[in-house]
């Protein structure tokens, strides 16, 4: 993970008490990504912690292009939308970390043939 992150992959872990539930799925795991963006890297620099967030996606499962969009769908919703372009539409690759074996769950942008 050291040498993969930051960049385009998620990795499913076990959960543990350290792990704030709100984070944890029914199996007690969790999904940690590190984005390789300056805007989310300052972010979490700043505030001395790590973010919890999900994709914007619309009730119909399409994704908005344009922070403006996002505002206005969400305005009672967040308190703040930033606006730093457009990112990549491809999802990050996941890998499960839970067994002693590496599991892709998801091709994505991350190259994945380390974990073959």
């Amino acid at each position: 993970m050291k040498r993969l992150l930051p960049g385009p992959y998620t990795f499913i872990l076990e959960g543990s008490r350290l792990v704030p539930k709100i984070m944890l799925t029914k199996r007690k795991t969790a999904g940690i990504r590190v984005p390789d963006n300056p805007i989310c890297l300052s972010l979490v620099r700043e505030l001395g912690h790590p973010i919890i967030t999900t994709s914007a996606t619309t009730a119909e499962g399409g994704s908005f292009h344009d922070a403006s969009l996002i505002h206005d769908h969400f305005a009672k919703q967040v308190d703040a939308v930033i606006d730093g372009s457009p990112v990549s539409g491809e999802p990050s690759s996941v890998v499960s970390l839970i067994d002693d074996t590496p599991q892709i769950i998801r091709r994505g942008a991350g190259d994945v043939s380390i974990f073959e």
